[in-house]
């Protein structure tokens, strides 16, 4: 009989600090423009004019009341 070598390997995946670091900016920035905004982020595009019309407040605003945060 034959003996047929084993071999063990362990791999460690290990995930990026970069990735980590990347996922919880995206989570900030879009928890920033669903819950909080008020026009602050096309402010810097239309000036004054996007606190009155707060396109982004109106795109999120089921999403808001469906996340527990109040807009009025």
């Amino acid at each position: 009989m034959l003996s047929l070598p084993t071999e063990i390997m362990v791999s460690k995946s290990k995930v990026p600090v970069f990735a980590i670091m990347l996922l919880a900016m995206i989570f900030v920035v879009g928890l920033f423009v669903v819950g909080y905004d008020q026009g602050h982020i096309f402010s810097v595009v239309l000036g004054e004019q996007a606190y009155e019309d707060l396109y982004i407040h109106e795109l999120t605003h089921d999403m808001r009341h469906a996340a527990g945060f109040p807009c009025h």
